[in-house]
């Protein structure tokens, strides 16, 4: 009997068996027969999406954030007894740059214009300036941006102006707080470490009086960027909080040989905390204020003189290194590393000494309203 679903040469040898003039319905019937039936019919995968399967370029996946640690110090000047050591700046600021440079990042507030010509300030009973390698003798020690905003950035007016700027861009050390308007002014330095993109923002509150205005930063003037203005200051954190993980504001704020904050530094912090900022540090008193936690952000009242080549043991010559650690919005830590200045540098301090200078350090919260713990 004739197989009418074998296939292939078998099947065209059977099928020249048959008459020619087979009717069509048995062909039709035959293939039918062929056919499996209804139920044994497998059920059809549902049509492939090609925009699902079709190969695509892997993305680089995003750094894990790791916490990091930024290292502050205070006020520095090249005046006086410091100016010689700059004759070699690699060693100029001493041991303490073995501390700056343990962090990931570290900062202080150079309170001079990098100029060696011009005219001071009319009137001004004390005018800083120093060569270009205070530049190198900052970036030498570990330090990586430097906040020029303060009440001395300015002492040999626009031609300093002018000389720090070129001295600056020449010099490959970023500084905060100063610019050829005030868009470079409020600009901030940033950085991503440990995949923390930081911002750092330098602003003074302190100005002579018959100073703000020349001084101060404008669409159309050089100048520094002003906290009086907290309008644009303020500004300036919002337009950072939007695309940092850490904003940092380094100020130049107090009263000179005040230990407690003043009205303006009481009522400005909680405002640039509200508007983003993160870290608040700064200095401009000479001495020593208090740190610590303003709701989750952390604030720095006083750092207190650095490299300085006036100061008295007691007082003015008490210094040191703020280090935080960091991860995105989180102070997860802080640290004290104090010193002593002595021929102008901070000579950090050993033994007994060092923990007591701890605890009086930790004591200065206590007229600031910060606490030791968000």
């Amino acid at each position: 009997m004739l197989d009418p679903c074998k296939s292939g040469i078998e099947w065209k040898w059977q099928q020249m068996r048959f008459p020619r003039a087979l009717p069509v319905i048995a062909a039709v019937v035959l293939a039918a027969a062929c056919s499996p039936a209804e139920p044994e019919r497998q059920p059809q995968s549902k049509p492939v999406d090609r925009e699902v399967v079709s190969p695509t370029p892997t993305a680089k996946p995003t750094p894990q954030r790791r916490p990091f640690t930024i290292a502050f110090g205070g006020d520095v000047h090249f005046e006086g007894i410091l100016r010689p050591r700059l004759d070699d700046p690699r060693t100029a600021l001493g041991p303490i740059a073995g501390v700056l440079r343990k962090a990931d990042l570290a900062m202080v507030n150079l309170e001079t214009a990098i100029t060696t010509a011009g005219t001071p300030a009319p009137g001004k009973q004390y005018t800083f300036r120093a060569p270009a390698s205070a530049l190198t003798a900052l970036r030498a020690a570990g330090v990586d941006v430097a906040s020029m905003a303060n009440n001395h950035g300015m002492d040999y007016m626009d031609s300093g102006l002018a000389d720090s700027l070129a001295a600056i861009k020449r010099g490959k050390l970023p500084v905060v707080g100063i610019g050829a308007d005030a868009a470079q002014a409020y600009r901030p330095f940033r950085k991503t470490v440990n995949g923390n993109r930081v911002a750092i923002i330098g602003a003074t509150q302190v100005l002579d009086a018959e100073f703000i205005q020349a001084w101060t930063a404008t669409s159309g003037k050089g100048g520094l960027a002003s906290a009086k203005n907290e309008t644009a200051l303020l500004r300036a954190v919002r337009q950072a909080r939007r695309n940092s993980d850490t904003v940092i504001v380094h100020l130049h704020w107090g009263t000179e040989m005040q230990k407690c904050p003043n009205e303006a530094q009481l009522s400005l912090a909680p405002k640039l905390v509200k508007a983003g900022a993160d870290v608040v540090v700064g200095g401009h008193a000479h001495v020593l204020l208090g740190s610590g936690y303003l709701d989750d952000a952390y604030v720095n009242y006083g750092m207190g003189n650095f490299v300085f080549y006036n100061s008295n043991p007691a007082t003015t010559g008490r210094t040191g290194v703020l280090t935080l650690t960091i991860n995105g919005r989180k102070i997860l830590k802080d640290a004290w590393t104090p010193a002593t200045i002595q021929g102008g540098i901070p000579i950090p301090m050993t033994g007994p000494a060092r923990t007591q200078a701890v605890a009086d350090w930790k004591e200065l919260r206590s007229c600031a309203g910060l606490a030791a713990q968000p």
